[in-house]
């Protein structure tokens, strides 16, 4: 097994823009990807939520990030063998460890060039040390209204993540 890479303090490295993060990935939906009917598995999908998001996550820590949760991914539209999936990540919110990316799915009909939001997903991530432990990741800076507003939202599906199984914001417990 490969060693972690060393980097410098967290605190030693300046707050980060979501745009410096922000990726997209598109891959075309193949036989393999699918069932005997032509949808593609929504195992599948995820894969390739978790894909984007960790390199959204590493891009922004610059250091071995790991998932931590997955909020719920509901399917809006059914995803076809040949549809172009058009992955959307960008970093939403940082805690001192954790990061939240959120991640817009689209499927894009490479002859008709229709596009279906076909599901978002907000991924948690945490950037661990050498030693494989939690370490501080760079803040983030919000420069838009939009970034704002999504730093707010995402503060506040954190602060939910925590209720439901019994933390508090401090780290404490609570009597579930």
């Amino acid at each position: 097994m490969k060693d972690a890479p060393l980097r410098l303090n967290a605190t030693s490295l300046p707050p980060k823009t979501p745009r410096e993060s922000l990726t997209t990935m598109v891959r075309i939906m193949m036989p393999m990807d699918a069932n005997n009917s032509g949808n593609v598995f929504g195992g599948a999908i995820l894969r390739l939520i978790d894909e984007v998001g960790s390199i959204v996550a590493l891009r922004h820590a610059r250091t071995n990030v790991i998932t931590a949760s997955v909020d719920r991914m509901d399917f809006y539209h059914p995803v076809f063998i040949g549809d172009m999936l058009r992955l959307n990540a960008s970093i939403n919110y940082v805690h001192r460890t954790s990061m939240e990316v959120g991640v817009r799915v689209e499927a894009e009909n490479p002859i008709t060039g229709e596009v279906r939001h076909t599901g978002t997903c907000f991924l948690t991530y945490v950037g661990l040390d050498a030693n494989r432990k939690p370490t501080p990741v760079p803040e983030l800076k919000l420069e838009t209204d939009e970034d704002k507003r999504r730093w707010a939202e995402a503060q506040e599906r954190r602060r939910s993540r925590l209720r439901e199984i019994g933390r508090k914001e401090d780290g404490t417990t609570t009597p579930l």
